[in-house]
């Protein structure tokens, strides 16, 4: 059964109701990274931060194909965001310090 599909901010065909088993590995990858690009750059750590999370997700035995075997999120998207931590026990990054202004 086909997803329903809109255009995203990029212009990409982005289905909103398919599993990732009904989606091309490279569209699925295509939308993960231009979903990380539109995020609000306020939510995002500094690409040095990024970079260096990144490294210690690589180096990690609980990492498997771009995804981290303790909660399941895909690295890319948890390293990106300042409110996330590394979901070990004894993390490998911490998150960072968010101020939010709530009206």
């Amino acid at each position: 059964m086909a997803g329903i599909t809109e255009k995203g901010a990029a212009g990409l065909r982005v289905c909103r109701k398919c599993l990732l088993a009904d989606m091309k590995e490279e569209d699925f990858f295509r939308t993960l990274r231009s979903h990380i690009r539109n995020i609000d750059e306020d939510l995002k750590v500094d690409h040095t931060v990024y970079e260096k999370r990144l490294d210690q997700c690589r180096a990690c035995d609980d990492l498997i194909s771009g995804m981290c075997r303790i909660c399941g999120c895909y690295v890319e998207m948890r390293a990106i965001m300042k409110k996330n931590a590394c979901p070990r026990v004894h993390p490998k990054w911490q998150k960072e310090n968010v101020c939010m202004n709530i009206y």
